[in-house]
């Protein structure tokens, strides 16, 4: 098994935290859950964006992100952090939302992540494993860091917007974007929709945060 005895990072450990069956039924060595808030299965309070900063590269031979990165809004950032801190030879696992599922901020809700997206975004990588979800809109991989490996350069990879319902490849691309467009952005912020009321909020959702 790719974690007895070895030393895991559980990046977004806060919610869907595997961290409970991993340390039981697979026995690794060292297991450290990180999360932006504080939870049961967090050891670490730590953004995604400052892992390497703060383990270095290549300090983990498994990297597990569950239901995380459709939330942050530096993707590449945080996701180049994810292949740095794992070991050549080290495994991902990571599971994200599809196209489809519906707007879940925690606080924020930015991306949806097709298994095209992930072909691209993984290229760097052996793709072990690439599954669709069967309960809901999402996506299971698994992948493996090559011991020659080279950083993807990511930037040509489009995402599915969830505010504006279109593929862009950065919120900078947001500038060229109509008025209305632009608004979903605000709208589908969690901050805003507690300032409304109950059924005017859950209105606001379903016309611009799906």
């Amino acid at each position: 098994m790719e974690f007895n005895g070895k030393r895991v990072i559980e990046i977004g450990s806060n919610s869907a935290s595997v961290k409970p069956l991993i340390e039981k039924f697979c026995s690794p060595a060292e297991y450290i859950g990180t999360d932006i808030a504080p939870g049961k299965y967090v050891d670490i309070i730590l953004p995604a964006e400052k892992l390497v900063e703060h383990f270095g590269v290549e300090a983990f031979d498994v990297v597990i992100s569950t239901e995380t990165i459709e939330h942050v809004l530096d993707w590449r950032t945080v996701i180049n952090n994810m292949k740095a801190v794992l070991k050549r030879g080290g495994y991902v696992y990571l599971t994200t939302r599809s196209r489809g599922f519906p707007y879940h901020g925690a606080p924020y809700d930015f991306w949806r992540y097709e298994p095209r997206d992930i072909i691209k975004i993984f290229r760097d990588f052996e793709i072990v494993m690439l599954e669709a979800d069967w309960e809901a809109p999402g996506i299971f991989l698994k992948a493996r860091k090559p011991f020659d490996w080279k950083p993807a350069d990511l930037q040509d990879v489009a995402l599915y917007s969830i505010a504006f319902r279109m593929r862009v490849k950065s919120v900078k691309d947001v500038i060229s974007l109509s008025a209305l467009e632009k608004l979903r952005l605000v709208l589908c912020s969690s901050k805003i929709k507690a300032l409304l009321p109950g059924a005017l909020a859950i209105r606001l959702v379903k016309v611009y945060c799906t």
